[in-house]
């Protein structure tokens, strides 16, 4: 089986939302297929929600499309590691497989702070892929910050 990533997808989002002066981070949702369902970039600032990371809205989104809240057999791919708030709602959509580039060592809960996945309270935890595009990732981010300051 052939690995096929679907990271530019995200970090196409995550450039989308910096031109909207959003953090870049983007997202994907992708079906067992291979196919992008649902895609989303940070929208907090647009839509006035500190709930509009860019997974939150690619699995919102995603579920609308299947007329489901859970995303079995789906796989995730964001630009940087979803932070707890993200990575519980990746395990309550049941979401198998989780790619991401940047690790977030400020804000993260996969594999730094909260560390979602590993705790007995986690109902389901996906396979996680870390590193994927990650010097892009991280580059894109520091760009938007040391532009703001």
């Amino acid at each position: 089986m052939q690995f096929n990533t679907h990271m530019q997808a995200a970090l196409s989002e995550a450039r989308a939302a910096a031109k909207r002066g959003e953090v870049p981070v983007g997202a994907v949702v992708v079906d067992p297929d291979g196919l992008i369902i649902a895609a989303a970039g940070n929208q907090t600032r647009a839509d006035l929600d500190p709930t509009a990371h860019a997974e939150m809205l690619a699995i919102r989104r995603a579920c609308a499309v299947l007329g489901t809240e859970r995303l079995i057999d789906h796989a995730l791919y964001v630009t940087l590691e979803p932070c707890a708030m993200c990575a519980a709602a990746i395990s309550a959509a049941r979401i198998s497989r989780l790619y991401y580039g940047a690790g977030d060592p400020k804000s993260g809960g996969v594999a730094q702070g909260a560390r979602v996945f590993s705790h007995p309270q986690c109902h389901h935890a996906p396979e996680v892929f870390d590193g994927i595009a990650a010097a892009e990732s991280e580059a894109m981010l520091k760009g938007f910050f040391t532009a703001r300051r």
